[in-house]
């Protein structure tokens, strides 16, 4: 399989710098969609803290993007006009490459990443959840979110993690990094908190839309809070 999916995180200092990253949550698109070798991308804000916050995080915007291959990804993300922008004004830009190996569900009516190789067990494993949270539903949801996220403070099996969105408190997703599969599969099944969360998922049918998605990072490229968070893939 040939598909490679990117996460570009851009940090941000000044006012004029998150102002200026903040209009282009709109004004960003019309470059964006015309990218050659890109099948499908997401700009992000995010939010404060771990996992999903309701509040903005207004330093910190993330460009997530499916490509036809590691060439179409390493020709824009070296040379496109968007990159240099956003490399002029940002004060860290990180990006992880990485290798779809399983994804369920749908993100704007479709599912974007093609199913790869089983993971291994022993290696790095980046989790992408992503949702459409049921207006009705808002409210519960997000009463439960910070007890579903309190287990995530103390684990030593993440690496990295971070809150991201579409659109403020409705379409939001996570971005979560660990060791290996036993440190992800213990936070999944040995919390009871985020074992409750799915269970209020599926009981009080929070989402309009979901996905799920699994990927082997690769190779990590840049820097954040001052150092590359996966030197091992530099």
């Amino acid at each position: 399989m040939s598909q490679t999916t990117t996460i570009t995180f851009f940090k941000f200092n000044t006012f004029s710098a998150k102002l200026w990253s903040l209009s282009m949550m709109q004004l960003a698109h019309p470059e964006l969609k015309k990218v050659q070798g890109q099948t499908f991308y997401k700009l992000m804000g995010s939010g404060r803290g771990l996992g999903f916050n309701a509040f903005p995080d207004w330093s910190t915007y993330v460009l997530l993007q499916a490509w036809q291959d590691e060439t179409a990804a390493q020709d824009f993300l070296d040379s496109s006009k968007v990159m240099r922008a956003y490399r002029k004004r940002a004060i860290e830009v990180w990006t992880i490459y990485l290798k779809n190996s399983s994804s369920h569900g749908q993100w704007s009516g479709s599912n974007p990443f093609q199913v790869g190789e089983p993971l291994p067990t022993t290696e790095l494993i980046c989790v992408l959840t992503r949702a459409t949270i049921r207006w009705n539903k808002i409210i519960p949801f997000w009463r439960y979110v910070p007890t579903s996220h309190q287990p995530l403070k103390n684990d030593s099996g993440l690496i990295y993690t971070k809150g991201v969105g579409e659109f403020p408190i409705v379409q939001m997703a996570t971005l979560s990094i660990w060791k290996d599969m036993d440190s992800l599969n213990n936070f999944a099944y040995g919390s009871k908190e985020h074992r409750e969360a799915i269970h209020k998922t599926r009981q009080l049918n929070w989402y309009k839309e979901e996905l799920f998605a699994r990927f082997k990072p690769y190779k990590s490229v840049g820097a954040w809070a001052g150092k590359n968070p996966l030197p091992q893939l530099s």
